[in-house]
């Protein structure tokens, strides 16, 4: 288990492979990958656009209970992440309800993602679109060793998908702009005005469609929602506490949410993706 001292390694710049419980190693079939912020980071600080947007409308301009309003939001975000957007939204809406300072704002859910999407996607495509033309290298919004890590799995025969609660349009874009959408069979997210879990989904077609048993199946993201669905069907999971900002290291807030959702083991990033693949 990770302690103290491998967390402030880690912190410093040396990704290392922290494992929480033991596993029977069992041949690999597939890998499903969540994708903002286990793989990618152009989507880095959407908490910074969720958060404003939740208290604007559950609370608007000088309403006495703000701080209260924005610790409910951060905390209600922390335990959310990896969720489809759209159950954020429904959240959002239902809280914005409950305390009722702002009732002339639209009772509906996908409203708020429209908007929410609207604000995150003015940062989100000028990232995405720098990488397109050039400007800038895909390795700067690319978690440490995540195209190696990729390639290595693909390399030993094991199938690789991607699952995201981001819409599935935008998510086979950035995908493609980081150059990830090749290594994959399929790159799935949230489809229109739908609110399946599209990790589930992949999950539960990969078991009951293709035949694969929980322990020839890996799940890696840095959300406690793949990781608690991994644990369901017995798949092996890899939670990974990514620094978004500086692509290596380790989040010891996110180290604490995985260790909490049960996670096999716990990485900073891929740089050090011969370790993983010994561990599997």
């Amino acid at each position: 288990m990770y302690n103290n001292m491998e967390i402030l390694l880690a912190v410093r710049g040396k990704s290392m492979l922290n494992i929480l419980k033991n596993h029977i190693k069992t041949p690999l079939k597939a890998a499903i990958f969540d994708f903002d912020g286990t793989i990618s980071a152009l989507r880095c600080g959407w908490e910074t656009v969720m958060a404003p947007l939740m208290v604007e409308c559950i609370c608007g301009a000088g309403y006495d209970r703000a701080d209260d309003v924005k610790r409910l939001v951060d905390e209600y975000i922390d335990d959310s992440t990896g969720i489809q957007t759209i159950h954020q939204m429904k959240w959002l809406n239902e809280t914005r309800k409950k305390y009722g300072v702002l009732p002339d704002l639209p009772d509906d859910p996908w409203y708020y993602k429209e908007e929410y999407n609207r604000r995150l996607m003015e940062e989100v495509a000028v990232r995405r679109d720098s990488v397109l033309s050039g400007r800038v290298t895909r390795e700067k919004y690319m978690i440490g060793g995540a195209d190696k890590f990729l390639n290595a799995l693909k390399d030993k025969g094991i199938a690789l998908y991607a699952a995201s609660g981001t819409d599935e349009a935008d998510v086979r874009k950035e995908s493609a702009a980081l150059g990830f959408f090749e290594y994959f069979a399929s790159v799935n997210g949230a489809k229109p005005m739908m609110e399946d879990c599209s990790k589930e989904a992949v999950i539960k077609q990969l078991i009951e469609e293709n035949g694969i048993a929980g322990p020839e199946l890996l799940i890696v993201g840095d959300g406690k929602v793949e990781i608690m669905l991994g644990n369901a069907c017995g798949a092996l999971t890899l939670g990974v506490a990514s620094d978004e900002v500086n692509l290596t290291g380790f989040n010891e807030t996110k180290a604490e949410r995985l260790k909490k959702a049960g996670a096999n083991a716990i990485v900073g990033d891929f740089t050090n993706f011969e370790e993983i693949l010994e561990w599997i």
